[in-house]
Formats: structure tokens, C-alpha cells, sequence
């Protein structure tokens, strides 16, 4: 490996390094803009100028590799001078809004200006204002403001797969547009916002609403999918302004989606903020007492094996082991966290997560997908496939309807999965729920599952859960019992009469139809589906305004954290459970949040291990059988919508009106 030495100091450091990484390592600080180090080097802006010995002039550092014997200086005369000089011209045409800047306070142009600019300018002439350009509902342009980074680029046309922006004519007149006018369709498009050093490219939905200095951040994760996406949350006095990035590189490394990001403003409309009892058709608002005491007369009526209950997809596991308790307290084995019916064998933990896990994906030389479509389904492992792809010695096949995914990927059938795979030294099948929801699943498992029988060393098998609730659900045991009823089998039973009494815990994507005159009982933080045949609504708390837990995709237990509190009288979905049990003469002997965790504990010893991925035993699970030849049909129709929250956000409803208006045309990957 080549030794150099920056700014007196020996370093040691891989070839291919580049002399900016190099003093990273060290931790001298180099400024820069344009370099990025998840994106590919451009050399752009000509910051990060640095005195190398022996050279004519000072380098670029983000685009020098290093070499044996190397010398640089970061902080001399003429490394400074020429920071100075390309601050400077940097400076040239942008304008001085600083105070209406929506970057204001954590822009990188301001901090670098102060440590590398001058206190006045030498520039005489007017500046140049370049028009703006409407990126769709998302992204804000202030594009007078670019300073021609590239970083929006190459995050789209790298990261996203979608070649969508680009620079457009030379000299003074350079400007990062759009290619055909069109807004920007990627459902990773707003990081770009997060990448943009200058504020040319803001949050539009965020635009003028607060200062970072006001914000208070809480550190959560996200539950609007099941990748798990570790987030930041902002917020003021009782309300949600801004949802951000956190860093996780098993996760989502630095990324988001934008629904996760943008959702956030349907947390204040349609909020459950009281209970309320429905009386002679009409919902009337009660008291928490008093909406006990009515499911508590009805509950005194009805054996046990005629109660049932579905946990939907954004339940937390203390809400749901609370209530799987009260359910077998009451007698019912009737519960049931699979509200799309898919097929799973809660015995088998290694048959229904993620196995490779989702920084594993970096290891596999070849991927099936089958029944899903990642792309929709969770936007950060679809790039992180991608990311595999762009490395090479990577091919994708699919089973399913045709994909625009934003790699080259194979279409063929089940019966070629096999041939696909055959060579394969680290083999990868992703099952979507898509072909586990049918009644073929469990075949349809078996012979996944077939396909990459573990070696060592390496698991290939893996399923792709679209609820934040669902290997949770499942690793705690809120499945049925003994005798129980599943989803369908429960929803079967409220048409035929032969349920009484129905407990949704944020079960919002069931056909209420099918509930006939049984008495529903919804516990929820959105007037959804669920609230409106509800016969009681107890008001519960969205994933920003509780302390809770969720287990990903690949089996990863994390901890959201509330920013905020509940609306009105709306409380945390364990109290609720842990009162009403009460007032049913149930009471179950949680007292406090650490009794409820100690439960899960107990539960499944899983739960201990806090941001672990703990490797599940391999076992034969599913069940031979044939395959129905019928086409699958993939869960996700608009990315934008698909919970109680996003339904309820206007700027979700704007996103999937551009798509529905064509305003976002299909495109093929980059």
C-alpha cells in the first residue's frame, strides 16, 4: 500500500485512495462541495485544492489518487490562496438571500465562506439569475443559487437509476435542469435536497416553515415499510415539521424514500384525538370511562371463542403482545397480525425475514425476485440492488408481470428459477407477499425456499414484508392459537355471524364488508377504513408520538422514539390495551413501559438484542404442493398511498395526482 505524508504527517492507506480520503483518515479537514462519498468523483468545484510537492500547480484532492512517497500540504500559502480564489468565483453570481434561505443555518456554502472566504467582494458586475424549474411536488429550485456541484445528478442517474437531470449549455450559461421539462419520478427523488450544498434544491412542502436552531430532534425509525429506515425527526412545540435521514449502513446507509420523508403532514389530518361510541348509527364523542364500560358490557355477553382481533400494519410489539394477552385472557385464540393473509410458519423465524439482510445484498452475485417489486415495495433495498449491479458480476431475474426496475433484469417462470441460479456461487431469492397471499403460498414458499437451501457461511433465502408490524408480530406469537382463527378465517366468520366482537389495532387494509353486524372495536391514530365501521374508537398514538419497538424486514429489532405527543385524548396503544383490561377484570400486570419490554423479553428473547440481526435457525418450513400458473398480481398500486398516514398527507395525494395525470411518464433505467 503507498505511504504519503499530508501536512507532516505519515499516512498508509489503500491504493486507489484518493488524497482527500487520505486526510479523512487522518482527520484533517479538506473543504469541499462536489465531492460526495457515495457518489462518483467529479471534481467540479474545485474546493478541495491542495500544495503537492513537486507539482506545478494545486491539485484537486477528491480526484487525486495517492501515490508512494507523496507529499502534500492542506494548510499552506498557495493551497490557501487558491481556496480563497475559488471561494470567490464561487460567490460570483450568488445571490445574497441567505436570510430567506430555506439552507440557512446548516448550509455548507455559509460555513465554508466563513472559514474560507473573504469579509468583502471584488465583483463589480451584475450577477446572472437563471429561472427556475418546477421538479414536481417535492423539491423546491432556487437554481440562481447552483453552484454546478453535479451532486443532484449523480445521485439520481447513480443511486436512483433514473437519468432525469442533467447540465445543459457551457460557460456562464451552465444550469442543471431536466432533460424533457418533466418533474422528477423517482421515490428516492428528495434526497437530492439532503445533498445540495447551497439550498439551490429545497424541500417544498418544508419551504419557509422553521429554522434548524428551533427544531428539536429526535432520533427514530420509520414504519411507513418494513425496511426499517433509521430517520431523524424535527419538531416544534406539538407538531412534526421535517423528517430527515439518519445514518444506518445496514440499513438505508444515508437514503430515504420520499413518502418517508414526505408523509409526515398527514399526521395532522384526520387524527383519532377522543373516543367515541357509536350510538343509533351516529359516532358520539365519550369519555375514556364510558367507552370502556360499553365494550365491557358487550364483552360480559360473549364467550371468549367469539372475540377475535387483527393487528394492522403499523402496530407496534408492545401494542400487540398487550393485546394478545388480553385475548387469551379472555379466552379467544382468535388474533392475528397477517391482515393481507399472507402466508407464513411463525415456528420457522428464517421463513419469513430478510436472511441475507439488506447489507448482504453487497455479497450476492445473483438475485431472483419473486411475486415483488422492490422498486415500490421499498425503494432503499431496490438501491441497494442497484448498488450491487453498478459494482458488476450481478444478474437479476424476476417472477412475475413485467418490471421497469432501475437495473437489467430477467423475466422468466418458476419452472426456469432453478437453471437462473444454478451457477450461482451466493445465490439471492427475495419472496414478495404478493405470491404468499395467495392460496398457494406455502408451495410457493417450499420451492423458494429449495432454491438456495443455506451453505456455509451464506443464507439466500429471503422474504420481503411490505407492515412495520409483521416480523414483529410474528416473533412475539400474534398469530392464532390453538383452535384459532386466522385473517381470513375471521373475517369469514363476523359475515357468517359466528364473531360477535372484532378488535382492530390500526387494521386498516381489511374488507370491512365482510364484518357484517359484528361489534368492531377500532384503536387507531386515523379516521380510516377501521374508524369508520367501528361501533368504539379508542384513539391511539402515530410512531412520532410513542416510545415503542418494530422489528424490520431482516429480523432487526429497533426502538422508535417519540418527538411528540398524541392529539387531545389520544393515548400510547399499550395503555390503551393495559386500561382496558382493567375495566374488563382482566388486568394484565403491566405497569410501566419497562414491564411491557420486560414481556417481550419473556415472549421471545429476540427482543433483547436492540439493533442486532441475529441469525435465524434453518429448518424445512412451507409445504409441497403445485403452483397455480396464474400471474401474480404485486400489493403496491400507489407507492404514495398505502397506510392510514400517507392516505391522509395532501402531499402524498399531489404525488400520486402527477402520476395518475402522466405528469411522470414511465422511464427505462439508467
Amino acid at each position: 500500500m503507498p505511504k504519503l505524508t499530508i501536512d507532516g504527517r505519515e499516512v498508509e492507506v489503500p491504493a486507489n485512495t484518493t488524497v482527500l480520503q487520505a486526510a479523512q483518515q487522518l482527520g484533517i479537514e479538506i473543504p469541499h462541495f462536489c465531492y460526495h462519498q457515495r457518489l462518483a468523483i467529479a471534481g467540479n468545484c474545485r474546493m478541495c485544492l491542495v500544495e503537492q510537492e513537486k507539482a506545478p500547480k494545486p491539485i484537486a484532492s477528491c480526484a487525486q489518487p495517492v501515490s508512494d512517497g507523496m507529499v502534500v500540504h492542506t494548510q499552506s500559502e498557495r493551497a490557501k490562496k487558491a481556496r480563497h480564489g475559488v471561494m470567490e468565483f464561487l460567490l460570483i453570481n450568488h445571490p445574497l438571500d441567505c436570510p430567506i434561505c430555506d439552507q440557512g443555518g446548516e448550509c455548507d456554502l455559509q460555513d465554508q465562506a466563513m472559514a474560507y472566504g473573504f469579509d468583502r467582494s471584488r465583483y463589480k458586475e451584475a450577477k446572472r439569475a437563471v429561472k427556475e424549474k418546477d421538479f414536481g411536488p417535492l423539491v423546491a429550485t432556487a437554481m440562481t443559487r447552483c453552484i454546478h456541484c453535479t451532486r443532484c445528478v449523480r445521485f439520481l442517474t447513480d443511486v436512483a437509476g433514473v437519468s432525469e437531470l442533467g447540465m445543459v449549455n457551457r460557460g456562464e450559461d451552465s444550469e442543471i435542469t431536466t432533460y424533457v421539462g418533466m418533474a422528477l419520478g423517482s421515490e428516492l427523488s428528495a434526497n437530492i435536497i439532503d445533498l445540495c450544498p447551497v439550498g439551490a434544491l429545497t424541500s417544498k412542502p418544508y419551504e419557509f416553515i422553521a429554522r434548524p436552531w428551533e427544531l428539536r430532534k429526535t432520533e427514530s425509525v420509520d414504519v411507513l415499510d418494513a425496511v426499517g429506515s433509521n430517520i431523524r425527526i424535527d419538531s416544534r412545540g406539538g407538531a412534526v415539521l421535517r423528517v430527515l435521514p439518519r445514518l444506518h449502513e445496514d440499513i438505508n446507509e444515508e437514503w430515504i424514500s420520499d413518502k418517508t420523508r414526505f408523509a409526515l403532514d398527514g399526521l395532522k389530518r384526520n387524527r383519532l384525538d377522543r373516543p367515541y361510541v357509536r350510538r343509533n348509527g351516529k359516532l358520539h364523542e365519550v369519555e375514556w370511562r364510558e367507552a370502556f364500560a360499553v365494550i365491557a358490557e358487550r364483552a360480559a355477553q360473549v364467550p371468549g371463542s367469539r372475540i377475535a382481533a387483527i393487528a394492522g400494519d403499523l402496530a407496534d410489539c408492545e401494542s400487540m403482545l398487550a393485546l394478545k394477552e388480553l385475548m387469551k385472557a379472555l379466552g379467544s385464540a382468535n388474533f392475528d397480525c397477517r391482515q393481507d393473509g399472507a402466508y407464513a410458519d411463525p415456528r420457522v423465524r428464517a421463513s419469513y425475514i430478510f436472511n441475507t439482510g439488506i447489507a448482504g445484498i453487497e455479497q450476492a452475485d445473483r438475485c431472483l425476485l419473486i411475486g415483488t417489486n422492490p422498486k415500490v415495495e421499498a425503494p432503499i433495498i431496490n438501491a441497494r440492488l442497484r448498488k450491487r449491479w453498478l459494482a458488476g458480476g450481478f444478474k437479476v431475474g424476476y417472477v412475475g408481470p413485467a418490471l421497469d426496475l432501475t437495473y437489467p433484469a430477467q423475466q422468466i417462470d418458476m419452472a426456469g428459477a432453478a437453471a437462473f441460479l444454478k451457477d450461482a456461487k451466493a445465490p439471492m431469492v427475495i419472496v414478495g407477499t404478493s405470491a404468499l397471499r395467495r392460496k398457494d403460498g406455502a408451495a410457493i414458499l417450499a420451492a423458494s425456499r429449495a432454491l438456495v437451501e443455506p451453505r456455509e457461511g451464506w443464507n439466500g433465502f429471503n422474504v420481503l414484508q411490505l407492515a412495520a408490524s409483521r416480523v414483529g408480530g410474528l416473533d412475539l406469537g400474534f398469530v392464532p392459537g390453538q383452535g384459532g382463527r386466522d385473517t381470513a378465517a375471521i373475517l369469514a366468520g363476523c359475515e357468517k355471524g359466528e364473531i360477535d366482537i372484532l378488535y382492530l389495532l390500526d387494521a386498516d387494509e381489511i374488507d370491512t364488508t365482510k364484518l357484517g353486524k359484528t361489534f368492531v372495536i377500532y384503536q387507531g391514530h386515523h379516521g380510516d377504513s377501521g374508524a369508520r365501521r367501528a361501533d368504539v374508537i379508542l384513539p391511539g398514538a402515530a410512531y412520532t408520538e410513542k416510545d415503542a419497538t418494530y422489528v424490520n424486514t431482516e429480523g432487526r429489532v429497533q426502538l422508535g422514539r417519540r418527538a411528540v405527543f398524541p392529539p387531545g385524548d389520544a393515548r400510547e396503544d399499550w395503555a390503551i390495551v393495559r386500561a382496558l383490561s382493567e375495566a374488563l377484570g382482566k388486568t394484565l400486570p403491566y405497569n410501566n413501559l419497562r414491564d411491557v419490554r420486560a414481556g417481550l423479553i419473556a415472549a421471545n428473547p429476540l427482543f433483547a438484542h436492540i439493533d442486532e440481526r441475529v441469525p435465524a435457525p434453518w429448518s424445512a418450513f412451507g409445504a409441497a404442493g403445485s403452483i397455480d400458473p396464474a400471474p401474480f398480481v404485486y400489493p403496491v398500486a400507489d407507492f404514495y398511498r398505502t397506510d392510514a398516514i400517507s392516505r391522509a398527507s395532501p402531499t402524498m395525494a399531489a404525488c400520486a395526482g402527477a402520476v395518475a395525470a402522466k405528469a411522470i411518464p414511465a422511464r427505462k433505467s439508467a
